[in-house]
Formats: C-alpha cells, sequence, structure tokens
C-alpha cells in the first residue's frame, strides 16, 4: 500500500488552489483596470490575445506542478514496490567453554564447530556482513562485523577452546550489539552452545529483550550427543557430563523469531548449517520514491524556463 513517511507535509499542497485564487483575482483585477482607459492599445496590450493568455497560463500552472511535486517529495512517498535490502548482517556467537574440549565430535566439539560454521560463511552473499564472538566466562569479538568473509573465516579457524564457565547471556548481547553495528540490513544472530548458562553479568532473558528492541533474528543450535558425554571428573573422581539446556535455547529462538536446532553429531551440525543459510530471508522493504517528484519537478522547472527564455520564448 503506497503511503508517505511525513504525510503532514502534504498539508502545504493547500495552498496550490489558493495561489490560483490568487492569480486570477489578478488576471481580473488587471483586465477591470484596463477598461477604464480609452486607450485602444493600451486595452488590447492590458486584455491580450487569447494565445498569449493561454501561454501565460501554462507558465503559471508549470510553476505551480513544479512546487506541488516539490512538496510531495518532501513528505518522501513510496510504494508498494518491494526491493532487498542491502544484504544481512550475520553474527555468529560460539562458545569455547571447558565443555566444547570434549571428543564425542571428531576432533572436539569446537573444531567441528567451527568447520561447520564456515559451510554458513561460505555460503554467503557478496553484500552480507559476517562477524564472531565468542564466549565462556565473558565474552569478547573474535572477528568484527565485515564483508570480507574469507578473513572472517581465518579468524573463526584461529579460536581456540578456553577453561571458563558458560556465559550464554553475556555472549548474545554482544553478538546483537554487533549486528545493529551496520544500518539498514537485516540483523541475524547464531548462538551455538553445548552447556548451561552459570556465568556472565546478563541473563539469557535480558539478552532477548535486548534482542527483541533492536527487531533481530536469533537461531540456536544446541550441541550435544545421543549418549552423556564425559568431560572431566572431581576431585572425588566422579565423572562431570556435559549438560545442554534446551530450554532455554528454544527460548531464545521462540521470542525473537528464529528457530532453535539440535546437533547430536559433525553431519547434523553441517546439515543445520546448511539449513540455516537457506532460511535466512532477504528483507524486503517498499521502495521510496521521491527522487522520482523532485526529478520531475527539475523538468518541470526546465521546461517553464526554457518556455519563458528559450527560443520561440513568451514575451510578458
Amino acid at each position: 500500500m503506497a503511503g508517505f513517511e511525513t504525510p503532514l507535509i502534504l498539508m502545504f499542497l493547500l495552498s496550490i488552489p489558493i495561489l490560483i485564487y490568487i492569480y486570477y483575482q489578478f488576471i481580473r483585477k488587471k483586465k477591470k483596470e484596463a477598461i477604464k482607459f480609452s486607450n485602444l492599445s493600451f486595452i488590447k496590450s492590458a486584455l491580450g490575445d487569447k494565445k498569449r493568455s493561454k501561454r501565460g497560463d501554462l507558465l503559471f500552472y508549470l510553476s505551480l506542478a513544479a512546487i506541488a511535486l516539490m512538496i510531495i517529495g518532501f513528505a518522501n512517498p513510496h510504494i508498494p514496490l518491494k526491493q532487498t535490502k542491502d544484504g544481512v548482517n550475520i553474527v555468529l556467537v560460539l562458545d569455547v567453554s571447558g565443555s566444547m574440549q570434549a571428543e564425542d565430535y571428531q576432533p572436539t566439539r569446537l573444531e567441528a564447530a567451527k568447520n561447520s560454521a564456515e559451510i554458513l560463511l561460505d555460503s554467503l552473499k557478496e553484500k552480507d556482513h559476517a562477524g564472531i564472538v565468542v564466549f565462556e566466562s565473558g565474552a569478547t569479538t573474535a572477528a568484527y562485523l565485515s564483508p570480507y568473509k574469507e578473513k572472517v573465516i581465518e579468524k573463526l579457524r584461529s579460536i581456540a577452546p578456553k577453561e571458563g564457565r558458560t556465559a550464554i547471556g553475556d555472549g548474545l548481547s554482544l553478538g546483537i550489539d554487533m549486528a545493529t553495528s551496520i544500518p539498514n540490513k537485516k540483523k541475524v544472530v547464531i548462538l551455538l552452545s553445548d552447556g548451561v548458562n552459570n556465568a556472565g553479568v546478563i541473563s539469557p532473558g535480558e539478552a532477548v529483550q535486548f534482542a527483541k528492541t533492536n527487531k533481530i533474528q536469533v537461531y540456536t543450535i544446541g550441541l550435544g550427543s545421543e549418549e552423556p558425554t564425559v568431560i572431566g571428573y572431581d576431585f572425588f573422581g566422579r565423572p562431570q557430563y556435559a549438560e545442554l539446556d534446551e530450554e532455554t535455547l528454544k527460548a531464545i529462538a521462540q521470542e525473537t523469531g528464529g528457530a532453535y536446532f539440535k546437533s547430536v553429531d559433525s553431519k547434523t551440525l553441517d546439515d543445520i548449517y546448511k539449513n540455516i543459510s537457506k532460511d535466512i530471508k532477504r528483507e524486503k522493504e517498499e521502495t521510496n520514491i521521491k527522487e522520482w517528484f523532485f526529478l520531475t519537478a527539475l523538468l518541470t522547472l526546465l521546461i517553464q524556463l526554457y518556455l519563458r527564455y528559450g527560443r520561440g520564448r513568451i514575451i510578458q
């Protein structure tokens, strides 16, 4: 549906009929004054012939048309002709906590996650931007948002595991902040974790509100195996198992308009990143056509100037 970003400016169009009224009042007054004189040549000059009068009216209406077109242009008109926004901002938020060193994925969970993420980065389009955030006990930037995907892949390959806990909220918040750093693009965050949020200063719920405020879609990936995975032993020699908080990851995706995926091995992880790449829809927006009105106004003024001063000009 067609519309205007600043419709109040259209109120200035009310000046057009007022100007027409003033113009014709002026013409009528001029003719009445001419009749008071007995000099025939003056009357003829004042009243003018029909051809000259029509051309004078044409100049006046061309000026009005230019004014009207500029007013409409300043109101920022747009029409339902949809066009794709310039690319997508995609931020990978990757868990690098101690549990990501588990070897149920070969060679490790982290290396498998990096290899699968590379599939998605390779599939991005030219105008897309990509960046990487990593988190454990806190969050940090591994690769700034950039159109140079090969540079981002280099940074991805150099990511090393940490020994910290899992700050999902911190990682997601930093990813959202990065996604908003380049405007006029659809914004997507892809969060991968194999644990439970047990560190950091921002809760997953707070991060979700941050994402919703900035209209950012979050896809979440839960990394785990079909069987319990031992990630270490406590002081007494008892095995410690990786815990995956699927409920939190599902809630993050659902509340932000994304989707949750469960990975159980390297193959499913590859497939997940391929599916996310296909699922990311380029956002459409209505076409702003104010330039069309400004251009038409300019052409109208040029025509008026030509008729007034150019070849075959109208002399008043």
